[in-house]
């Protein structure tokens, strides 16, 4: 027995009798480090959070992981039914879109001739590639077909509400728009313009403003302000996945602090907190800003999010089966 503040659960060895991923997760609870240990952690608390039916969860996540194959399990995520509200950056929407609308991405590496790459028409995104022509023109090509569409019935949208139209126009099982518009998810872009989705909605507008009787489309950004703040205000209890930082991890946190701060919070990034940025700092510092409640349960993975997020995702679906998300915009 311990009765020391300073020690835990004492470390067992491991065997090789690991086959399935509840084997895996319970060898991380028994290792003892290091970051195995606080993926077993995290696993706790989400299994915690999704048991809490008053619990409203929050997805939050950057862009950079829709260009690698993370794209589809979090789609299957959506769908059944794990994520109440999503919040995330411009990436996720260039990358969703052009992927949807048949962009090929490829596996490259971290240490290439970037001169060259980009002699060859090739952006990257770390270690994953794609061709130029299926990337921006991709995206315009679709967002402007969309709105031309779209602005016949209104001239003033929400970026939220936009999305889901525009993920009724995908036709891509791994699509985020298609599964957040099927699964009447609401998703927030607060940094929606700082990329290719935005930069073609202002130049769709710009073409409309050269043409006789051309209808220009706008965007009202407050309104999805304003039901993120319906939400918060109305949730019994808060929650969130938050994988990476910026935005999409600030605006989570920010809204939090209005309605007392998260009651269960799981960060998986690779940042870390001695520069004083976001995206490093702990939940254990949101507390001090009411953005986590001091009783809340919390978890910090400092893991790249494409190991940590194929043995999570599986395993709280395993665990759990279909959850019946929160409805919290009809």
């Amino acid at each position: 027995m311990n009765d020391s503040p300073f020690l835990s659960g004492e470390v067992s060895d491991l065997d090789v009798g690991i086959n399935t991923i509840d084997d895996l997760i319970e060898a991380y609870k028994r290792i003892g480090g290091f970051q195995g240990r606080y993926m077993a952690d995290a696993a706790e608390v989400l299994l915690s959070m999704y048991n809490d039916l008053n619990t409203t969860v929050f997805l939050s996540f950057t862009g950079n992981l829709i260009s690698t194959g993370l794209r589809g399990l979090i789609a299957r995520f959506i769908e059944s039914g794990f994520v109440d509200v999503i919040i995330t950056t411009a990436g996720t929407l260039d990358h969703d879109i052009a992927k949807s609308m048949g962009g090929k991405y490829y596996q490259s590496y971290f240490d290439v001739d970037d001169i060259e790459m980009s002699k060859a028409g090739i952006h990257r995104i770390g270690n994953v590639a794609v061709r130029k022509e299926h990337y921006g023109p991709l995206i315009e090509k679709f967002v402007h077909s969309s709105l031309e569409d779209l602005s016949k019935t209104r001239e003033e949208w929400g970026v939220r509400e936009l999305l889901w139209e525009l993920g009724k126009r995908i036709d891509d099982d791994y699509s985020i728009l298609r599964a957040v518009s099927k699964a009447k998810v609401p998703i927030y872009v607060p940094g929606f313009v700082d990329g290719a989705f935005g930069t073609a909605i202002l130049t769709y507008n710009e073409m409309q403003r050269t043409r006789i009787g051309g209808k220009q489309v706008r965007i009202d950004l407050l309104r999805d302000e304003h039901e993120l703040m319906d939400i918060v205000y109305s949730s019994k209890s808060l929650g969130a996945l938050i994988i990476g930082g910026g935005i999409s991890k600030h605006h989570v946190i920010w809204w939090s602090q209005f309605a007392g701060g998260l009651d269960y919070v799981v960060y998986i990034t690779m940042a870390i907190e001695w520069d004083g940025s976001l995206s490093g700092a702990r939940p254990k510092e949101a507390i001090t800003w009411g953005k986590v409640k001091p009783t809340a349960r919390q978890a910090f993975v400092l893991e790249d999010a494409t190991v940590v997020l194929p043995i999570l995702i599986p395993y709280i679906i395993k665990k759990i089966g279909f959850r019946k998300g929160v409805r919290v915009i009809n």
